[in-house]
This record gives structure tokens, sequence and C-alpha cells, in this order.
């Protein structure tokens, strides 16, 4: 299959716009841009598009997909019911980096949904999203556009790697801002944190005045309602240990754990680096700026199948909710080989 690369600015050119949007009524698939990280979209609607889906990605099909559509209006077509609560948190923060869980409509496909009777719907922020869905008319299902398992993509070069020859087309729209994918919201019933994102838990707190609970720690479940509940995710090829703590210790730690300094990296932030000298090191900014860290954290996770490292070593505290955030998702990439020190 030939990849067709598109740029941002094709998107303001009418014939390359209803390109894609021939491509994606017909069932192909297009990788695209999103505030959080790049989406690897099909017709919601289309059961085969989405099977398409799932087989370039290398996804069980029972890890369902985010619907992205462009209008608030919209959600009464795919959503059996809207709740209040969900009706307030979409008014604040949609379009944005939160996705909701409600119970379906007969019009999406269980292919679609990895066979539930419920639909992830998000609303993204970032202009190309926005345009593509609107122009093509159709809900877009994209999951994170990588090669399932394997980190998510933020930059233009991973998806390029992961899916030229396997999809379509591919739209460049540079670094992703938020570097994390959204946090996932449960609102068929009392709302409920499946996944932690740049959307906070005191957040969505504050605009519903009262707790809600958080999933989002859970070890891999059979219960499937958001991606990244049952299967290993964002795990380069090397063997990862998390670990956090005194730095001293963490220091002592791995070089008393590293055998072969030439296949051993550490990805830290950049106030650590000096303290492993030896070390190839990958910084992902500073300790005390969250966004920052995770808008790099995936791309550091991508460097070391790029760097060919076999031990991969991560030291980072968790400090607030963005940090948090990070968290889940390097947990994830340590396959739980986590280390306290």
């Amino acid at each position: 299959m030939e990849t067709k690369c598109y740029k941002a600015s094709d998107l303001d050119d009418l014939i390359k716009l209803n390109e894609l949007k021939t491509l994606l009524i017909e069932g192909k698939l297009v990788v695209f841009p999103t505030e959080t990280v790049y989406g690897l979209g099909g017709n919601a609607l289309n059961k085969d598009s989405s099977k398409a889906i799932y087989e370039a990605k290398g996804r069980p099909s029972d890890n369902p997909l985010i619907v992205h559509i462009a209008r608030k209006e919209d959600v009464k077509l795919y959503a059996r019911i809207i709740s209040e609560d969900a009706a307030k948190l979409m008014d604040a923060f949609w379009p944005g980096p939160i996705t909701f869980i409600f119970d379906k409509t007969d019009i999406v496909p269980k292919e679609t949904t990895g066979g539930l009777d419920t639909v992830a719907l998000r609303m993204p922020n970032h202009p190309i999203a926005q345009k593509l869905i609107l122009f093509t008319g159709v809900p877009i299902a994209a999951p994170s556009a990588n090669i399932s398992g394997r980190p998510s993509s933020t930059q233009f070069k991973h998806v390029y790697e992961d899916f030229n020859g396997r999809v379509d087309a591919v739209i460049d729209g540079g670094e992703s801002l938020i570097g994390l994918e959204s946090t996932v919201i449960d609102v068929t019933d009392k709302p409920v944190i499946l996944r932690p994102g740049a959307i906070t838990k005191s957040m969505i707190e504050k605009v519903l005045s009262y707790t809600i609970h958080d999933l989002s720690g859970q070890k891999p479940t059979e219960k499937v309602k958001s991606p990244g509940m049952k299967y290993t995710h964002y795990k380069p090829k090397g063997d990862v240990v998390l670990l956090h703590g005194e730095i001293d210790k963490v220091k002592a730690f791995i070089d008393q754990s590293s055998a072969n300094l030439d296949k051993t990296a550490i990805i830290c932030p950049n106030e650590y680096t000096n303290t492993f000298i030896g070390y190839r090191t990958r910084p992902i900014g500073e300790a005390n700026n969250s966004k920052s860290i995770a808008k790099n954290i995936f791309s550091a996770l991508r460097d070391m199948d790029e760097w060919d490292m076999d031990k991969i070593f991560i030291y980072y505290n968790e400090t607030d909710e963005v940090s948090y955030a990070v968290m889940n998702r390097l947990i994830k990439a340590s396959g739980y080989q986590i280390v306290s020190l």
C-alpha cells in the first residue's frame, strides 16, 4: 500500500481536502494530529473501517476505539443518554483533551466499541482534526497512532515509522501540544475516571462540585470500557524499570544493576542528568514542570528503540496531578516493574 503524506497547509486546498474526505468515506485510514497525540483515523460508522484500524495497529479487537466529533450537538446521535453531569463537563472542557463514555445508540457499530454497548466520544481541540471531521461529515474513530503496545506518537516521524505502507494517508501536524492521551471519564452513571490526562480530577470535581472516583490506577483488567485498561501499553523493546525515591539511592541501584553501559539508558528530568555521568541519558524537562515532561515522555520512550537500548531506567517522582497522569503511562511502560528507594 502506498501511503500519501499531507502537510497541514494541504487542508486549505479543497482538492486535497476532498481526497482525504473520499478516503475516510470509503473506509480507508488517515492518520491525523490532535492536541494530545496523533490518531489513526477511520469512519466510526463503518464496521469495516474499524476492523481495518485494529488490523493496521495490531490492536486486540476488544479494546474500544475513541470516536472523534467536531460538534457538541452530535453527541445525541451516538449517546443514548446524556446526563446533567456529562453536559456540564462537556460545556466546561470541550473541545479539549477529555473523552466521555456513554451508552451508545445503534448507529455506532460494535466493531468500533470493542463489542461493548458503550461508546467513547471526544471533541478534539486541534484545527486539523476539527477541519477534517467537519468536512468529512462523519465521526472519526481514532486510537493513538502507534503499533499496539508501543509508545504513542507525538511527532510525525514516529507516525511515519509505524504506518508508512499500512495506511492510505498521514497528515503532518508537527509536534503534539499536550503529549498524553485524553482523560477518559465514564458518565454512564456517576462519573468515574478511567484514564488520567491533562484534564485532572480536581478540574472535573470543581465543575461537578463533588468528589469522584479514579479507577485509573487499577492493574490490567478484563473490563475494558476505556483504552489502556487491559493490554500492555507504551513499552519500548528494551526492559524498563521505573524508579522513584532519593536520587543517591537511585544512582546506587542503577550502578549495581547495570552490566552493559553501552546498552543502558536513563530517562530522567533535566536536572538529574549530571548524576548519571557514564550512562546515556535522555532528559525530559524540568522536574517541576510536569506539562513539559508530559509532552516529552513518549518521544523519550521512542528514542530508546532508536538507540537500541536493552535496559532502560526511568527516574521520576510524582509531584502533581499531571505528573500522576505521566506516572500512569510510565507504570505501564515498565510492565509494572517499579522500585521505590
